[in-house]
């Protein structure tokens, strides 16, 4: 699995005056969970819409197998805290927007891949069912789709799971890891929550207060195994890693000395 599938090379984010990205090199292995974390607002958005191409650094670049991030293209999937589906579209219509853009594939591809999603997301009985009418954890299954159903190669998920209760969130997760396995998609997933991060990443990049610098770079599956299950939050090794990190941010932003 190489290293260097999604690079940082020296990058930096202004806007005006105010520094919000410290130079910052990183590189991400291709079908890697990797996950930024950091207090609120201190620069791990930015630099995940950066890869994104929706902000463009001020300094530095960022590269996707060796080409340079030039700006949005559908190699790239973005997921967002809030619910982004279309309302006037059902799910299999949301799902199926995805691949608005997919000339190589005809209508009879298409259908299939949205029953596929629609099966790899447990959703197939509302498949004609408006947003209005799911819940909050079905729509954010319903972005996810859409984003595969396009043909992403990488996942950037800002806080997906941060507006949904505590057992959905949980439920999520648990999805998430599974279906990264199943679809061997690249996650680079933004989250100021540590337990989730420690579940869900193979890897945990933790940034400091803004402007964002990377502080630790954690390898996770070297402490919990590659695959994860909800057993795994039970586990001393659990407890002792989240532990660890939340020092390190507690002693970040200044709450203890």
């Amino acid at each position: 699995m190489a290293s260097d599938y999604l690079t940082f090379e020296k990058v930096t984010k202004a806007f005006g005056p105010v520094l919000v990205v410290s130079e910052s090199t990183l590189a991400i292995a291709r079908y890697s969970l990797v996950v930024f974390l950091g207090p609120s607002g201190c620069g791990k958005t930015t630099l995940m819409r950066m890869a994104g191409g929706l902000d463009t650094p001020t300094s530095g670049t960022i590269r996707l197998d060796g080409e340079a991030v030039a700006g949005p293209d559908r190699r790239r999937g973005m997921v967002f805290q809030s619910y982004s589906s279309f309302p006037w579209l059902t799910v299999e219509g949301n799902i199926a927007f995805g691949m608005r853009y997919r000339n190589d594939l005809n209508a009879a591809q298409r259908a299939e891949r949205v029953n596929h999603y629609l099966k790899l997301i447990g959703l197939e009985d509302f498949a004609k069912s408006f947003p209005n009418r799911i819940s909050g954890g079905m729509r954010q299954r319903v972005a996810i789709a859409r984003s595969l159903a396009a043909g992403s190669d990488v996942l950037l998920m800002d806080e997906p799971f941060g507006a949904l209760d505590a057992l959905t969130r949980e439920r999520l997760q648990v999805e998430l890891r599974q279906i990264q396995a199943e679809e061997r998609k690249t996650i680079i997933f933004v989250t100021h929550d540590v337990e989730e991060a420690v579940f869900l990443a193979d890897r945990i990049i933790l940034f400091s207060a803004r402007p964002a610098r990377v502080l630790r770079d954690i390898n996770v599956a070297t402490v919990l195994g590659a695959s994860r299950t909800l057993a795994a939050r039970e586990s001393q090794e659990f407890f002792k890693l989240r532990n660890e990190i939340l020092h390190l941010i507690r002693n970040e932003a200044g709450v203890v000395k």
